[in-house]
């Protein structure tokens, strides 16, 4: 049986790590570097490291942290922000990403997906989706949450697979920070349209969110969380530990 990942975050701005609630209010958290390290040395399945206002500022994403990051870790490492090119996929991978997210580059040009697909393999292309109800609809938010797309987000998710995404990384904005648990209807509904890896992001407040998420939606691949990690609240070797007792399959 395939094993539940799980995934630390690590939201990237001017070099440090941050978290803020619902994308707003971030408040400093610690070296990207040192922190990478530890995730890989204490459990980690993967990491996940997000320059979040390189598509905001309209810049390229930093490669100094990154490389540095990269040689830390020892699990594979997921990259995003400010991919908006195949060139920008090639900089990250050679900076030592085993895989690249890709968002609102691919709201500006869905192409980026194929071409990234058939350059690097399906496996390389993540689908990183900035998720929030408008009037009842999901909808896509470009910009690390800031903007509104108006396109709705289970067609467009869809779609992106179906042109060559591997993953697809569903960070709830309703539920990002607040702790209140993963935000289940939402990734039911992803779950329900594709046949690739999907992430639950945003929302997991304790050990017991991780739990009712696996066993709710068992095609989940993996939760990723950010603040719980950071802050101690949650190790990740007790989770697995409490995962493992639950009958959900994790790497020990």
């Amino acid at each position: 049986m395939i094993t539940k990942r799980i995934i630390p975050c690590l939201d990237v701005r001017d070099g440090r790590v941050v978290k803020g609630v619902n994308f707003e209010g971030l408040h400093d958290v610690s070296s990207p570097v040192e922190l990478a390290k530890y995730y890989s040395e204490c459990g980690a399945d993967e990491l996940v490291f997000y320059d979040i206002t390189a598509s905001s500022d309209g810049r390229k994403l930093f490669t100094d942290i990154l490389c540095e990051t990269a040689r830390s870790v020892f699990i594979p490492l997921t990259v995003g922000g400010g991919i908006n090119t195949v060139e920008d996929f090639d900089r990250v991978l050679k900076c030592g990403a085993d895989k690249v997210s890709v968002n609102s580059g691919a709201i500006r040009n869905p192409a980026l997906i194929g071409e990234a697909a058939k350059l690097y393999g399906d496996q390389c292309v993540v689908l990183s989706v900035d998720v929030k109800r408008v009037d009842g609809v999901f909808r896509v938010f470009a910009k690390g949450g800031r903007e509104n797309t108006g396109m709705e987000a289970i067609s467009w998710i869809k779609q992106c697979v179906n042109m060559g995404a591997g993953e697809v990384v569903v960070n709830s904005i309703d539920t990002d920070g607040v702790k209140k648990g993963f935000d289940l209807e939402m990734l039911e509904a992803v779950c329900n349209v594709v046949s690739v890896p999907v992430i639950a992001s945003g929302g997991a407040g304790c050990m017991e969110d991780f739990i009712t998420l696996f066993h709710t939606l068992p095609k989940v691949d993996a939760g990723l969380a950010a603040s719980i990690f950071h802050f101690g609240e949650v190790k990740i070797k007790d989770l697995k530990k409490v995962m493992a007792d639950a009958g959900i399959p994790a790497r020990l």
